[in-house]
C-alpha cells in the first residue's frame, strides 16, 4: 500500500528565509568548490585551526598543533605572510601541516616571537610605534 505524504510550504520566499542570512553556508560552498578543484591537482596538506586577534601593542596568531614536537615547527615571514609548517609522526607515516596567514604591514618583523605550550603555538607580532593607537587630548582655547 502506498502512502501519500503532503508537505506544505510557506506561501512566499521571504517567509522561507525570514530568520536566515542569505550568506549562510556560502563559505562552506566556496570551500567545497576549491577543494574539488584542488583535488585534481594534488592532495593539499592537512590544515589546522588558526586564530588571529590583536590588542593595542601586538597582533597574535594562535595555532592548535596537538601532538607536534617543538622542533618540528617552522615559522617564516615573507612579503606580509606568516607561514607555519609542522609535522608529526602518526602510526607508520609522517603527516605534514602547512598554513599561511596574511599579516598587517604594521608589524615589526625583527621583534616577532613565538611560544609553544600544551599543543598551542602563539606567535606575537609587535606593532610599529606609528601603528599603535594614541590618545589625543583636545585643548581648550
Amino acid at each position: 500500500m502506498n502512502r501519500i505524504i503532503r508537505y506544505t510550504y510557506p506561501r512566499s520566499a521571504s517567509a522561507l528565509f525570514a530568520n536566515r542570512s542569505p550568506w549562510t553556508g556560502l563559505d562552506s560552498e566556496i570551500g567545497r568548490l576549491f577543494d574539488s578543484a584542488l583535488s585534481d591537482v594534488a592532495a593539499p596538506a592537512p590544515r589546522f585551526p588558526v586564530d588571529l586577534y590583536e590588542d593595542k601593542e601586538n597582533t597574535y596568531v594562535r595555532a592548535e598543533l596537538p601532538g607536534v614536537n617543538r622542533e618540528a615547527i617552522n615559522l617564516e615571514m615573507v612579503d606580509g605572510s606568516l607561514t607555519i609548517a609542522a609535522s608529526r609522526q602518526e602510526k607508520a607515516e609522517t603527516v605534514s601541516y602547512n598554513r599561511s596567514v596574511s599579516i598587517p604591514e604594521s608589524v615589526q618583523a625583527d621583534k616577532v616571537t613565538a611560544a609553544y605550550e600544551n599543543g598551542v603555538l602563539t606567535v606575537t607580532l609587535p606593532k610599529q610605534e606609528q601603528a599603535k593607537p594614541r590618545k589625543i587630548t583636545v585643548a581648550v582655547n
